[in-house]
């Protein structure tokens, strides 16, 4: 078995499709189908069904993709260390986070990144979901993830602050912070898509002050709520970091707050290049 193998047949899979992965592979589709009927021999088992429109996992290939994903991740993060210890270019940081953070609090942390380390490259990885970002770190996406706090992390894990949601409304709206949500209960919101990390925060919260929001509107976007909100469409409950400078609507403060912890998290001690971007991370205050 070889790790090239593993990469066309985690390609297979990431796609639905051995014509769209050869083309992502730039090889033939008769090599990749040959290499990956080789690791299914090495391997004893048929690790795909080949169906006419698709191709879906096996339970032994089911079984087999993460170790495979693990072993991807641990090649590549191999590779960056031993070109960080010889003094070559310094390869590139793998960073995973979270929709809103990569809007509101990461710009900022990369720029002067790159005004401090120009020759070390960033691979950004953006997820929905806190849940989906803790199970891409636990096969080995990155080398940090910055997001909400994660159960049970059994590796290093460093707070970088408390991230603030407020409440978006109209310029014309009359009420003032703070602002108890319940005086919502009765209206349209501007809410999240379901999959979206913040549509479960925010039923999570509003359910604590005793209603459940209906949505008049629902965005995949994080940057769109705040908008639309603005334009009158009902309110929304957004972090505050996502907001820019100048802005059309109100906003307004909660009482009692709405809070989250965040973190950046790692399967082990980092090394010297993710500690300083954990470190610059801290410098900066996440911006929260």
């Amino acid at each position: 078995m070889s790790l090239r193998q593993f990469e066309y047949l985690v390609t297979v899979v990431d796609e639905g499709s051995f014509t769209r992965a050869a083309e992502l592979l730039h090889v033939t589709q008769p090599a990749l189908s040959h290499q990956i009927r080789a690791l299914e021999k090495a391997v004893g088992t048929p690790l795909l069904d080949r169906l006419p429109r698709t191709v879906r996992l096996t339970p032994a290939g089911r079984a087999w993709l993460p170790f495979a994903r693990q072993a991807l991740a641990d090649a590549e993060r191999a590779l960056t260390a031993a070109r960080r210890a010889g003094g070559l270019e310094c390869g590139e940081l793998h960073v995973a986070t979270v929709y809103s953070l990569s809007l509101g609090v990461l710009p900022p942390v990369l720029r002067e990144w790159r005004a401090r380390h120009p020759d070390v490259r960033i691979r950004l990885f953006e997820h929905r979901h806190a849940d989906e970002l803790r199970e891409a770190m636990a096969e080995g996406q990155a080398d940090v993830a910055i997001g909400p706090e994660p159960a049970n992390w059994p590796g290093f894990a460093h707070t970088l602050g408390v991230e603030e949601f407020v409440v978006v409304v109209p310029a014309d709206s009359e009420l003032r912070s703070p602002v108890d949500l319940r005086v919502f209960a009765d209206e349209g919101w501007v809410h999240y898509a379901p999959g979206n990390g913040l549509a479960d925060l925010v039923d999570a919260v509003c359910r604590e002050r005793g209603f459940q929001p209906w949505a008049r509107v629902r965005t995949e976007q994080t940057a769109t709520a705040p908008v639309l909100a603005a334009a009158g469409l009902g309110p929304a409950l957004v972090p505050r970091n996502v907001l820019p400078e100048a802005f059309d609507g109100v906003v307004l403060h909660v009482d009692p707050p709405v809070r989250r912890s965040l973190v950046a998290y790692c399967h082990k001690e980092p090394d010297p290049l993710t500690r300083a971007f954990i470190a610059l991370l801290g410098e900066a205050g996440c911006e929260l």
